[in-house]
């Protein structure tokens, strides 16, 4: 065989081979082709090994899988002139190749274009307070705008995010100030609260110190009262019941133990240092009755009448029990608080007791 026709057969099975391979298609599990064959759509081509005719079939691929598009930064008027530079995330996704590819020329640069457009608008109706509060509205709003008009692209906007609202350096300067003039009012109001519960709570406290310390000073004045009248009660008593026993034991000295008795009465007087004396009995009765001790003759005179029974009207003298037992009351009382209406009941039975035992002695006299 000549040399050249075995290199014209070697050339012709070469481009045999390489326009058979231009005819291989192989379509990943998450693409979908489109065929397009001398200007003319033929089908979608699934995935897997394909040959399609070579140097006239043109096979677009598109890829099904959720995309992330990022919208740009862009500056954007609130409702209230604050420049606010925001940027947004968009998650889209291709169900429908043939309108992704026939309907629009790039469906990308398409839905970044409108969203754009969209957040523009959106966020030109709300208030810079709104923008940063409230990104899930500006977010859903958002999503439903771009899902109605990409729908006629064959592209589903699945979720969309504002990624960042940085307002201009002035606003942002603005915004501190606000910020801390309002924290600084929050402190005020918070200190101011404090002070006023402080202060409502110290007059409390002091008002209670105030009652607690009157009511225990009119306890101790009740309690001081009713411990002076019972030991002035018993001075009485017992002085009254010194005079008794001094009586009954003078009763039975005659005139001449008197005269004596009231002679060294003046003896002691003499010994004193006082320029005046003062006698509270008559002399001469007292010089009468001293002669008649020594020896003079003694008139006769009318004896004593019969003196009448003694009434007891200081009342009957306690006991040492009755004493104690009105001690360890008085204890028992004062230990435990007790109020002025106990102290009057306490009061009230002691009298009625030393009332009890007057009225028995002084039936018994009357018997006698």
């Amino acid at each position: 065989m000549d040399p050249i026709q075995i290199l014209i057969t070697v050339f012709l099975i070469i481009a045999i081979v390489l326009i058979f391979t231009r005819g291989v298609v192989i379509i990943q599990p998450y693409e979908q082709g489109l065929q397009i064959r001398l200007g003319r759509y033929i089908g979608r081509m699934n995935p897997g090994f394909r040959w399609v005719v070579p140097l006239i079939t043109n096979v677009v691929k598109l890829d099904l899988r959720t995309m992330v598009v990022d919208v740009p930064s862009q500056e954007v008027i609130t409702k209230d002139n604050s420049p606010t530079n925001v940027d947004a995330i968009v998650y889209i996704r291709v169900i429908d190749p043939e309108k992704a590819f026939f309907e629009v020329s790039n469906y990308r640069m398409a839905t970044v274009a409108l969203a754009q457009t969209s957040l523009r608008g959106i966020i030109g109706d709300m208030e810079l307070d709104e923008v940063l509060y409230n990104r899930d509205v500006i977010n859903t709003k958002l999503r439903d705008i771009l899902d109605r008009e990409t729908d006629q692209w064959g592209v589903k906007v699945e979720r969309v995010e504002i990624k960042e609202v940085d307002p201009v350096g002035a606003v942002k300067q603005a915004m501190t100030e606000q910020t801390a003039a309002e924290r600084a009012r929050r402190a005020a109001i918070l200190r101011a609260d404090g002070e006023k519960r402080s202060a409502i709570l110290k007059a409390e406290g002091s008002k209670r110190a105030i009652i607690l310390e009157a009511e225990g000073e009119r306890q101790s004045k009740v309690l001081r009262a009713e411990g002076d009248r019972i030991s002035r009660i018993l001075q009485a008593q017992g002085e009254a019941q010194a005079l008794r026993i001094l009586s009954v034991g003078a009763r039975p000295l005659d005139r001449r133990a008197i005269s004596v008795l009231s002679l060294n009465t003046l003896k002691q007087m003499a010994n004193g240092q006082a320029t005046k004396i003062i006698f509270p009995f008559e002399i001469s009765a007292l010089m009468k009755q001293a002669a008649r001790f020594i020896g003079a003759p003694e008139e006769e005179e009318p004896g004593p009448a019969e003196a009448a029974p003694a009434v007891d009207i200081l009342g009957s003298i306690p006991s040492p029990e009755e004493v104690k037992f009105i001690l360890e009351e008085m204890d028992r009382k004062i230990s435990t608080e007790v109020s002025e209406e106990e102290l009057k009941d306490v009061s009230k039975v002691r009298r009625r007791r030393i009332e009890d035992a007057s009225e028995e002695v002084r039936t018994e006299s009357q018997d006698a």
